[in-house]
């Protein structure tokens, strides 16, 4: 058995100079995101687009949302990411359209390779497909896809990919039901 490497994780480069310097203006310019009044969704688009999110038409994102690095956030039209969800996207997360993330949500697309001794960072995407639903207090991991129209319910840990049309719940997630719109 072998011991981690600490040292070695710590000296590791996880970032470019050039992702360094956006994570600074980002520190700043969150502010301005999160300060914003409750009905100011057209500002927050704008903030999160200026810092390089791609951001749909009617989108809205609550102030209290904590999105770690716009420049590796897609997000379709019409769709919503609630109060106090998280947006751990080390790696890319691209949300499709008409997708609701909840209160409280988490989408973490960041971990590491508990494997080596060394743990080096790694960023999967995450993918949620269009007309998606993250339920409040779910977790969606690393590298994970939600297919479209799929259910991902109240305190679900999805970590594998999640079927079209399903509806899961539990930890870890488990199909519970398909999903059939009614008109």
């Amino acid at each position: 058995m072998t011991s981690l490497d600490i040292a070695a994780n710590r000296k590791a480069a996880k970032y470019s100079s050039g992702e360094l310097f956006r994570r600074v203006l980002w520190g700043v310019g969150q502010w301005f995101f999160r300060l914003s009044p409750r009905p100011c969704f057209g500002f927050r688009r704008l903030v999160l687009r200026c810092f390089g999110a791609a951001i749909g038409a009617h989108v809205h994102v609550y102030s209290s949302t904590r999105i770690y690095y716009p420049w590796n956030l897609s997000v379709g039209d019409w769709s919503a990411i609630g109060e106090e969800a998280l947006i751990y996207n080390l790696g890319p997360v691209t949300i499709g359209a008409r997708v609701t993330i909840s209160h409280r949500a988490q989408l973490c697309a960041g971990t590491h390779d508990y494997t080596r001794a060394d743990l080096p960072l790694l960023k999967p995407p995450i993918v949620v497909g269009d007309q998606a639903w993250i339920c409040a207090d779910a977790f969606v991991g690393p590298g994970v896809t939600i297919g479209q129209g799929a259910v991902v319910g109240a305190r679900a840990v999805a970590m594998k990919d999640v079927a079209p049309w399903s509806v899961v719940a539990g930890n870890p997630a488990q199909v519970v039901k398909q999903r059939i719109l009614k008109s």
